[in-house]
């Protein structure tokens, strides 16, 4: 069996989804378990030694920090931090987020600097590894002293307390640890804090969204690249040198993109009756690009976050430092997840416009895409759906990272927001699917009108693909389970068809 060892080496998104897409089990390196013990034996002899106060270890929480709590009782805070603060509300979290909540918190907790037993972070790979994974709940995180209320939740089956789902079914926590012969954790100072604050939350929610979108906006450029055909689209938008002069990598790696795919088409040599098309063909490589570009930079604030400790307080047992601060402040995701989630909204928004033209009845397409408009409708309607939802996005798209409400009377006075920018994000990856699927399902009916000719080699097996699930509408059907179907077909419109 293969294994992934949490070490300190870099862990990417691209393997982030290497491990959840292969399923492979994941292990501390000799190196991680050394530096958690020395941590752990650390605190444990700073507690037993000496009387010094420390922020969450011997004190309350939040406005409690200056309320010292006796060495007796040192346990028994940390269990009540996890349950007081397990305060989550609205829907389940998705499996595979939590998944990665499980992953992203033992790779932060791996460096040593959290005082966790070893104990703590082998419980938390053995859910992992088993599928058993926490109910979390998406709302009631701040995205400021940590995501306390969802890592709560994710933190209480240590404790036998909570629900969990084992490989889809749900059962108590309780009757999980029986099932496996497992004992409840008793968790030592600081160890609640430790799992706790954190922005895993966040990073979970960002690491699936950059997955999805890396996938989406190649896809957005493939059907995009039909829809210029569908609409006798001119080539010139996508050369080398007129790209190139522009000085945008996103850009200029979309016009290659968009030639590729159109190379050795005879629709797009045929000779052109108009000198330039709508900005929603002949600009996409500058909006595509510049979706591509916030996508990069996203990659590179979210794979800075998950390498990174991001609870409080931070221990150093080499310089025998205990320092509070604020490194479970989310506001680098939030900022970011706002931007990835405009990124996002806008693959979509430009979508819904090569729609619109499609449907129009110009450049030899019948009205609405069917022969016989008038008694049929057509793809009338399909345009609305997708406006419905890109209005949505634009609404989702509103940052969720300038708002700020005060907390903790008054100690935690600026908060991010990111874990609201984290779920909006993942609504607005959802929405941009239905929206190119709705593209894709227009733009296939309508390159229909343009044969006998043919495409590139690329876009006519993918549209002979198209078509063994997706029917040439003829007359007027039920046209929701055709746009189902398009949509689940987006998801196979990926890079490694291409490499």
């Amino acid at each position: 069996m293969i294994i992934h060892y949490i070490s300190q080496a870099h862990l990417s998104i691209a393997k982030v989804k290497e491990l959840k897409e292969t399923k492979t089990e994941i292990a501390l390196s000799p190196e991680a378990r050394v530096k958690i013990e020395r941590c752990r034996q650390y605190l444990d002899d700073k507690m037993a030694n000496g009387e010094d106060v420390f922020y969450g270890i011997n004190t309350g929480f939040g406005s409690l920090c200056d309320t010292v709590i006796s060495k007796p009782d040192l346990s028994q805070l940390q269990r009540n931090l996890v349950l007081s603060h397990a305060c989550g509300i609205g829907e389940e979290v998705p499996a595979e987020i939590v998944k990665l909540m499980l992953l992203l918190k033992v790779q932060g907790l791996s460096y040593g600097h959290s005082g966790v037993q070893l104990a703590t972070v082998n419980r938390l790979i053995d859910f992992y590894n088993h599928d058993i994974l926490p109910v979390v709940y998406q709302q009631g995180s701040l995205g400021a002293s940590g995501d306390l209320a969802p890592l709560a939740h994710m933190s209480l089956p240590l404790l036998g307390e909570g629900m969990v789902r084992v490989k889809g079914e749900l059962m108590s926590s309780q009757e999980m640890l029986k099932k496996m012969g497992w004992g409840p954790l008793t968790l030592k100072s600081k160890e609640g804090l430790a799992l706790l604050n954190g922005t895993q939350f966040m990073s979970a929610y960002g690491c699936w969204i950059l997955m999805r979108a890396q996938q989406l906006s190649f896809a957005a450029d493939f059907i995009g690249a039909i829809s210029v055909e569908a609409f006798d689209g001119r080539l010139n938008p996508f050369f080398e040198n007129v790209n190139r002069v522009r000085n945008q990598e996103g850009q200029i790696k979309t016009a290659e993109q968009m030639r590729s795919f159109l190379e050795g088409s005879e629709i797009i040599s045929q000779p052109k009756k108009h000198v330039q098309d709508p900005y929603s063909f002949r600009c996409i490589p500058q909006v595509h690009g510049a979706s591509k570009d916030a996508i990069e930079y996203a990659i590179s604030i979210f794979e800075r976050e998950i390498n990174a400790v991001t609870d409080n307080p931070t221990i150093f047992p080499e310089t025998d430092e205990i320092i509070s601060a604020g490194n479970f402040h989310g506001q680098p995701l939030a900022i970011t997840l706002d931007l990835l989630g405009i990124a996002l909204a806008e693959l979509g928004n430009i979508s819904e416009r090569r729609t619109y033209q499609l449907i129009g009845g110009r450049r030899g397409l019948p009205p609405f895409l069917v022969a016989n408009p008038g008694l049929n409708s057509g793809f009338m309607i399909p345009q609305y759906a997708a406006a419905s939802v890109v209005s949505q996005n634009k609404q989702l798209a509103s940052p969720a990272s300038v708002d700020s409400i005060e907390s903790s009377n008054g100690q935690e006075d600026h908060v991010s927001m990111g874990a609201n920018a984290a779920t909006k994000g993942f609504r607005i990856v959802e929405n941009l699917e239905k929206i190119l699927g709705i593209e894709l399902f227009n733009a296939a009916q309508a390159f229909e009108f343009r044969r006998p000719l043919k495409s590139s080699e690329i876009i006519e097996n993918v549209l002979t693909s198209y078509r063994q699930i997706v029917d040439f509408i003829e007359d007027d059907k039920f046209m929701q389970p055709e746009i189902e179907k398009s949509i689940k077909f987006i998801k196979t419109i990926n890079t490694n068809e291409y490499d």
